[in-house]
């Protein structure tokens, strides 16, 4: 089966107590923003452009290096064969008040607690991202202030 190289980011409320999910309007679940790298090696940068663009949030920052890999299969969709993601996760913060808007790519965006988001989905790389992702986040935060 073939993969393709894809970035994503567990986008974190500037007070690092929520994250944020959109309902793939495609794949009809929840998820965190992502997308494939199409050529690009910076999955970071990756990961950040397409928090931006799916969430319409500007003044993102990626935390590095990235939390987290996970390997899952993208049924087939339209005229695009069933293939496997190659994930690299990173940790985005967004900035203070930030207020999230939707593209043509999802029906909704929600801010949610990681308990919340435990009882949203069965889905255990994006619980797993979401633990992993808060830890480095206070790991980070900590090493900054010391």
């Amino acid at each position: 089966m073939p993969g393709h190289l894809t970035g994503s980011a567990l986008v974190v409320n500037h007070s690092g107590t929520h994250v944020l999910l959109l309902f793939h309007s495609k794949l009809q679940r929840w998820l965190q923003p992502g997308g494939h790298a199409d050529g690009d090696h910076d999955l970071a940068a990756v990961a950040l452009r397409e928090a931006t663009e799916e969430t319409g949030i500007d003044g993102l920052a990626v935390l590095l290096p990235a939390v987290d890999v996970d390997i899952h299969r993208i049924p087939a969709l339209g005229d695009m064969d069933s293939h496997l993601h190659l994930d690299l996760r990173f940790v985005v913060v967004a900035p203070e008040g930030a207020i999230p808007h939707k593209n043509h790519e999802s029906e909704a965006l929600r801010w949610v607690t990681p308990q919340e988001l435990a009882d949203m989905t069965d889905e255990a790389g994006l619980v797993r991202l979401c633990t992993a992702g808060l830890v480095a986040l206070e790991q980070y935060r900590s090493t900054e202030q010391a």
